[in-house]
Protein backbone atom coordinates (compact mmCIF):
# COMPACT_ATOMS: atom_id res chain seq x y z
CA UNK A 1 0.00 0.00 0.00
CA UNK A 2 1.48 3.31 -1.12
CA UNK A 3 1.71 6.65 0.65
CA UNK A 4 -1.01 8.15 -1.53
CA UNK A 5 -3.52 5.50 -0.35
CA UNK A 6 -2.65 6.08 3.40
CA UNK A 7 -3.10 9.86 3.23
CA UNK A 8 -6.98 9.79 3.05
CA UNK A 9 -7.11 7.38 5.98
CA UNK A 10 -4.93 9.69 8.07
CA UNK A 11 -7.16 12.66 7.25
CA UNK A 12 -10.28 10.71 8.25
CA UNK A 13 -8.66 9.63 11.52
CA UNK A 14 -7.63 13.22 12.34
CA UNK A 15 -11.17 14.44 11.63
CA UNK A 16 -12.67 11.76 13.88
CA UNK A 17 -10.29 12.69 16.71
CA UNK A 18 -11.04 16.39 16.24
CA UNK A 19 -14.79 15.78 16.31
CA UNK A 20 -14.44 13.62 19.45
CA UNK A 21 -12.40 16.36 21.19
CA UNK A 22 -14.93 18.99 20.09
CA UNK A 23 -17.89 17.03 21.47
CA UNK A 24 -15.95 16.29 24.67
CA UNK A 25 -14.81 19.85 25.37
CA UNK A 26 -17.76 21.67 23.84
CA UNK A 27 -21.25 20.55 25.02
CA UNK A 28 -22.83 20.66 21.61
CA UNK A 29 -25.85 18.60 22.63
CA UNK A 30 -26.49 20.98 25.53
CA UNK A 31 -26.24 23.93 23.15
CA UNK A 32 -28.74 22.26 20.82
CA UNK A 33 -31.11 21.62 23.77
CA UNK A 34 -30.91 25.28 24.79
CA UNK A 35 -31.67 26.42 21.25
CA UNK A 36 -34.61 24.02 21.06
CA UNK A 37 -35.98 25.47 24.32
CA UNK A 38 -35.69 29.03 23.02
CA UNK A 39 -32.69 29.99 25.14
CA UNK A 40 -30.22 31.88 22.98
CA UNK A 41 -26.68 31.12 24.09
CA UNK A 42 -23.54 31.03 21.98
CA UNK A 43 -21.23 28.08 21.74
CA UNK A 44 -18.36 30.32 22.84
CA UNK A 45 -20.16 30.99 26.12
CA UNK A 46 -20.25 27.27 26.80
CA UNK A 47 -16.55 27.04 25.97
CA UNK A 48 -15.88 29.92 28.37
CA UNK A 49 -17.74 28.01 31.10
CA UNK A 50 -15.43 25.08 30.53
CA UNK A 51 -12.43 27.35 30.84
CA UNK A 52 -13.82 28.88 34.05
CA UNK A 53 -14.31 25.36 35.46
CA UNK A 54 -18.06 25.64 35.44
CA UNK A 55 -20.08 22.55 34.59
CA UNK A 56 -22.29 23.87 31.74
CA UNK A 57 -25.24 21.56 32.44
CA UNK A 58 -25.41 22.84 36.06
CA UNK A 59 -26.13 26.31 34.66
CA UNK A 60 -27.88 25.70 31.32
CA UNK A 61 -30.49 23.22 32.58
CA UNK A 62 -31.71 25.56 35.35
CA UNK A 63 -31.61 28.41 32.84
CA UNK A 64 -33.89 26.46 30.48
CA UNK A 65 -36.21 25.67 33.41
CA UNK A 66 -36.38 29.34 34.42
CA UNK A 67 -37.01 30.45 30.84
CA UNK A 68 -39.86 28.00 30.46
CA UNK A 69 -41.35 29.28 33.74
CA UNK A 70 -41.27 32.86 32.47
CA UNK A 71 -38.51 34.11 34.78
CA UNK A 72 -35.99 36.73 33.69
CA UNK A 73 -32.75 35.12 34.83
CA UNK A 74 -29.39 35.82 33.23
CA UNK A 75 -26.67 33.31 32.53
CA UNK A 76 -24.09 35.41 34.40
CA UNK A 77 -26.25 35.37 37.54
CA UNK A 78 -26.49 31.61 37.55
CA UNK A 79 -22.83 31.17 36.73
CA UNK A 80 -21.68 33.55 39.48
CA UNK A 81 -23.89 31.77 42.00
CA UNK A 82 -22.42 28.43 40.95
CA UNK A 83 -18.88 29.77 41.34
CA UNK A 84 -19.80 31.08 44.83
CA UNK A 85 -20.68 27.53 45.88
CA UNK A 86 -24.47 27.80 45.69
CA UNK A 87 -27.03 25.33 44.48
CA UNK A 88 -28.25 26.81 41.21
CA UNK A 89 -30.98 24.25 40.60
CA UNK A 90 -32.50 24.76 44.07
CA UNK A 91 -32.46 28.54 43.68
CA UNK A 92 -34.26 28.33 40.35
CA UNK A 93 -36.81 25.90 41.76
CA UNK A 94 -37.42 28.30 44.66
CA UNK A 95 -37.88 31.23 42.26
CA UNK A 96 -40.36 29.22 40.20
CA UNK A 97 -42.31 28.21 43.33
CA UNK A 98 -42.39 31.81 44.58
CA UNK A 99 -43.49 33.02 41.16
CA UNK A 100 -46.32 30.50 41.09
CA UNK A 101 -47.43 31.51 44.61
CA UNK A 102 -47.21 35.25 43.86
CA UNK A 103 -44.49 35.75 46.47
CA UNK A 104 -42.06 38.59 45.88
CA UNK A 105 -38.61 37.02 45.78
CA UNK A 106 -35.69 38.40 43.79
CA UNK A 107 -32.80 36.34 42.53
CA UNK A 108 -30.32 38.24 44.71
CA UNK A 109 -32.27 37.53 47.92
CA UNK A 110 -32.86 33.94 46.92
CA UNK A 111 -29.15 33.45 46.19
CA UNK A 112 -28.22 35.09 49.51
CA UNK A 113 -30.54 32.75 51.42
CA UNK A 114 -29.03 29.76 49.65
CA UNK A 115 -25.46 30.87 50.35
CA UNK A 116 -26.39 31.44 54.00
CA UNK A 117 -26.93 27.69 54.30
CA UNK A 118 -30.72 27.64 54.42
CA UNK A 119 -32.93 25.59 52.15
CA UNK A 120 -34.57 28.38 50.17
CA UNK A 121 -36.94 26.01 48.38
CA UNK A 122 -38.19 24.63 51.71
CA UNK A 123 -38.62 28.21 52.96
CA UNK A 124 -40.78 29.11 49.98
CA UNK A 125 -42.82 25.94 50.39
CA UNK A 126 -43.23 26.75 54.11
CA UNK A 127 -44.47 30.21 53.20
CA UNK A 128 -47.20 28.60 51.14
CA UNK A 129 -47.85 25.61 53.41
CA UNK A 130 -47.16 26.46 57.10
CA UNK A 131 -45.19 23.96 59.16
CA UNK A 132 -46.20 22.51 62.52
CA UNK A 133 -43.43 22.22 65.13
CA UNK A 134 -44.21 19.94 68.07
CA UNK A 135 -42.39 20.62 71.33
CA UNK A 136 -41.49 17.95 73.89
CA UNK A 137 -43.28 17.91 77.24
CA UNK A 138 -42.50 21.18 79.03
CA UNK A 139 -42.71 20.98 82.83
CA UNK A 140 -43.76 23.87 85.04
CA UNK A 141 -44.78 24.17 88.70
CA UNK A 142 -47.97 25.97 89.68
CA UNK A 143 -48.24 28.05 92.87
CA UNK A 144 -49.79 25.12 94.77
CA UNK A 145 -46.61 23.10 94.19
CA UNK A 146 -48.04 20.63 91.63
CA UNK A 147 -45.97 19.99 88.52
CA UNK A 148 -47.82 20.40 85.21
CA UNK A 149 -46.43 19.07 81.91
CA UNK A 150 -47.67 20.54 78.64
CA UNK A 151 -46.94 19.70 75.01
CA UNK A 152 -47.48 22.44 72.42
CA UNK A 153 -47.85 22.47 68.65
CA UNK A 154 -46.50 25.63 67.00
CA UNK A 155 -47.76 26.51 63.53
CA UNK A 156 -45.16 28.67 61.79
CA UNK A 157 -44.72 30.22 58.40
CA UNK A 158 -41.35 31.12 56.94
CA UNK A 159 -40.57 34.82 56.84
CA UNK A 160 -38.42 35.16 53.74
CA UNK A 161 -37.34 38.68 54.64
CA UNK A 162 -35.77 37.40 57.89
CA UNK A 163 -34.32 34.14 56.62
CA UNK A 164 -30.84 35.69 56.45
CA UNK A 165 -29.76 36.36 60.02
CA UNK A 166 -32.98 35.08 61.63
CA UNK A 167 -33.02 32.47 64.38
CA UNK A 168 -34.14 28.94 63.63
CA UNK A 169 -36.61 26.41 65.01
CA UNK A 170 -34.60 25.73 68.18
CA UNK A 171 -34.98 29.35 69.25
CA UNK A 172 -38.74 29.27 68.65
CA UNK A 173 -39.10 26.07 70.69
CA UNK A 174 -36.97 27.50 73.51
CA UNK A 175 -39.01 30.72 73.64
CA UNK A 176 -42.30 28.86 73.63
CA UNK A 177 -41.02 26.58 76.39
CA UNK A 178 -40.04 29.59 78.47
CA UNK A 179 -43.49 31.11 77.97
CA UNK A 180 -45.24 27.87 78.94
CA UNK A 181 -43.18 27.53 82.13
CA UNK A 182 -43.84 31.18 83.02
CA UNK A 183 -47.59 30.84 82.46
CA UNK A 184 -47.86 27.64 84.52
CA UNK A 185 -45.76 29.17 87.29
CA UNK A 186 -48.03 32.21 87.52
CA UNK A 187 -51.17 30.04 87.87
CA UNK A 188 -52.60 29.82 91.38
CA UNK A 189 -53.27 26.10 91.11
CA UNK A 190 -52.74 23.23 88.72
CA UNK A 191 -56.51 22.91 88.39
CA UNK A 192 -56.65 26.33 86.80
CA UNK A 193 -54.24 25.16 84.10
CA UNK A 194 -56.19 21.95 83.50
CA UNK A 195 -59.49 23.81 83.23
CA UNK A 196 -58.22 26.44 80.77
CA UNK A 197 -55.20 25.15 78.83
CA UNK A 198 -55.91 27.79 76.17
CA UNK A 199 -54.66 30.39 78.67
CA UNK A 200 -51.17 29.05 78.06
CA UNK A 201 -51.40 29.48 74.29
CA UNK A 202 -52.96 32.94 74.59
CA UNK A 203 -50.31 34.21 77.00
CA UNK A 204 -47.45 32.73 75.02
CA UNK A 205 -48.77 33.96 71.67
CA UNK A 206 -49.20 37.51 72.99
CA UNK A 207 -45.50 37.81 73.84
CA UNK A 208 -44.33 38.13 70.22
CA UNK A 209 -41.93 35.21 70.40
CA UNK A 210 -41.22 35.24 66.65
CA UNK A 211 -39.28 38.52 66.85
CA UNK A 212 -35.81 38.09 65.37
CA UNK A 213 -36.55 34.64 64.01
CA UNK A 214 -36.92 33.37 60.47
CA UNK A 215 -40.52 32.41 61.13
CA UNK A 216 -43.89 33.95 61.76
CA UNK A 217 -45.87 32.18 64.47
CA UNK A 218 -49.46 31.70 63.33
CA UNK A 219 -50.81 29.78 66.32
CA UNK A 220 -49.75 27.92 69.44
CA UNK A 221 -51.99 25.03 70.45
CA UNK A 222 -51.68 22.94 73.63
CA UNK A 223 -51.82 19.33 72.45
CA UNK A 224 -51.57 17.57 75.82
CA UNK A 225 -51.46 18.44 79.53
CA UNK A 226 -50.38 15.98 82.23
CA UNK A 227 -49.94 16.18 86.00
CA UNK A 228 -46.47 15.48 87.31
CA UNK A 229 -45.04 15.26 90.81
CA UNK A 230 -46.07 17.22 93.89
CA UNK A 231 -42.97 19.35 93.94
CA UNK A 232 -44.17 21.44 96.90
CA UNK A 233 -44.66 18.37 99.09
CA UNK A 234 -41.31 16.95 98.02
CA UNK A 235 -39.59 20.21 98.92
CA UNK A 236 -41.30 20.22 102.33
CA UNK A 237 -40.25 16.61 102.91
CA UNK A 238 -36.69 17.45 101.98
CA UNK A 239 -36.77 20.46 104.30
CA UNK A 240 -38.20 18.34 107.13
CA UNK A 241 -35.51 15.74 106.56
CA UNK A 242 -32.87 18.45 106.65
CA UNK A 243 -34.34 19.89 109.89
CA UNK A 244 -34.38 16.40 111.42
CA UNK A 245 -30.73 15.86 110.52
CA UNK A 246 -29.84 19.24 112.03
CA UNK A 247 -31.77 18.41 115.23
CA UNK A 248 -30.06 15.01 115.45
CA UNK A 249 -26.69 16.63 115.01
CA UNK A 250 -27.42 19.15 117.75
CA UNK A 251 -28.72 16.40 120.07
CA UNK A 252 -25.60 14.36 119.40
CA UNK A 253 -23.54 17.42 120.21
CA UNK A 254 -25.40 17.92 123.51
CA UNK A 255 -25.02 14.20 124.37
CA UNK A 256 -21.30 14.38 123.70
CA UNK A 257 -21.05 17.44 125.92
CA UNK A 258 -23.02 15.66 128.68
CA UNK A 259 -20.75 12.61 128.46
CA UNK A 260 -17.74 14.87 128.65
CA UNK A 261 -19.20 16.68 131.66
CA UNK A 262 -19.96 13.34 133.33
CA UNK A 263 -16.41 12.16 132.83
CA UNK A 264 -15.16 15.45 134.18
CA UNK A 265 -17.36 15.06 137.29
CA UNK A 266 -16.07 11.50 137.79
CA UNK A 267 -12.56 12.82 137.64
CA UNK A 268 -13.39 15.50 140.21
CA UNK A 269 -14.95 12.89 142.56
CA UNK A 270 -11.88 10.73 142.28
CA UNK A 271 -9.75 13.75 142.96
CA UNK A 272 -11.79 14.61 146.08
CA UNK A 273 -11.61 11.00 147.27
CA UNK A 274 -7.88 11.10 146.84
CA UNK A 275 -7.76 14.23 148.94
CA UNK A 276 -9.90 12.55 151.66
CA UNK A 277 -7.56 9.55 151.70
CA UNK A 278 -4.63 11.89 151.84
CA UNK A 279 -6.25 13.79 154.76
CA UNK A 280 -7.05 10.54 156.59
CA UNK A 281 -3.45 9.50 156.22
CA UNK A 282 -2.46 12.59 158.17
CA UNK A 283 -4.66 11.63 161.19
CA UNK A 284 -2.29 8.98 162.64
CA UNK A 285 0.58 11.39 162.28
CA UNK A 286 -1.34 14.09 164.12
CA UNK A 287 -2.28 11.66 166.90
CA UNK A 288 1.32 10.59 167.29
CA UNK A 289 2.45 14.17 167.41
CA UNK A 290 -0.24 15.00 170.00
CA UNK A 291 0.88 12.09 172.18
CA UNK A 292 4.52 13.11 171.94
CA UNK A 293 3.80 16.74 172.71
CA UNK A 294 1.54 15.89 175.66
CA UNK A 295 -1.54 17.48 174.13
CA UNK A 296 -3.31 14.14 174.26
CA UNK A 297 -3.22 11.52 176.99
CA UNK A 298 -3.28 7.77 176.80
CA UNK A 299 -6.87 7.62 178.01
CA UNK A 300 -7.91 10.09 175.37
CA UNK A 301 -6.39 7.84 172.71
CA UNK A 302 -8.17 4.78 174.22
CA UNK A 303 -11.51 6.65 174.17
CA UNK A 304 -10.84 7.61 170.53
CA UNK A 305 -10.28 3.98 169.58
CA UNK A 306 -13.43 2.94 171.42
CA UNK A 307 -15.45 5.53 169.53
CA UNK A 308 -14.04 4.19 166.24
CA UNK A 309 -14.87 0.63 167.19
CA UNK A 310 -18.38 1.61 168.25
CA UNK A 311 -18.88 3.42 164.97
CA UNK A 312 -17.71 0.40 162.96
CA UNK A 313 -20.06 -1.84 164.89
CA UNK A 314 -23.01 0.44 164.24
CA UNK A 315 -22.22 0.47 160.52
CA UNK A 316 -22.05 -3.34 160.41
CA UNK A 317 -25.39 -3.64 162.25
CA UNK A 318 -26.95 -1.15 159.83
CA UNK A 319 -25.72 -3.13 156.84
CA UNK A 320 -27.04 -6.40 158.28
CA UNK A 321 -30.48 -4.89 158.97
CA UNK A 322 -30.63 -3.54 155.43
CA UNK A 323 -29.75 -6.93 153.91
CA UNK A 324 -32.44 -8.66 156.04
CA UNK A 325 -34.99 -6.08 154.91
CA UNK A 326 -34.11 -6.61 151.25
CA UNK A 327 -34.36 -10.40 151.57
CA UNK A 328 -37.75 -10.16 153.27
CA UNK A 329 -38.99 -7.82 150.53
CA UNK A 330 -37.83 -10.25 147.82
CA UNK A 331 -39.66 -13.15 149.53
CA UNK A 332 -42.89 -11.13 149.56
CA UNK A 333 -42.57 -10.53 145.80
Amino acid sequence: MGTESLFPLIIVAVLIIAIAILFTFVPVMLWISALAAGVRISIFTLIGMRLRRVVPRMVINPLIKAHKAGLDVKTNQLESHYLAGGNVDRVVNALIAAHRANIELSFERCAAIDLAGRDVLEAVQMSVNPKVIETPFIAGVAMDGIEVKAKARITVRANIDRLVGGAGEDTVIARVGEGVVSTIGSSKSHGEVLENPDLISQNVLSKGLDAGTAFEILSIDIADVDIGKNIGAMLQMDQAEADKNIAQAKAEERRAMAVAQEQENVAKVQEMQARVVEAEAEVPKALAEALRSGNMGVMDYVNYKNVLADTDMREMISKLNKEDSDDHHDEQK
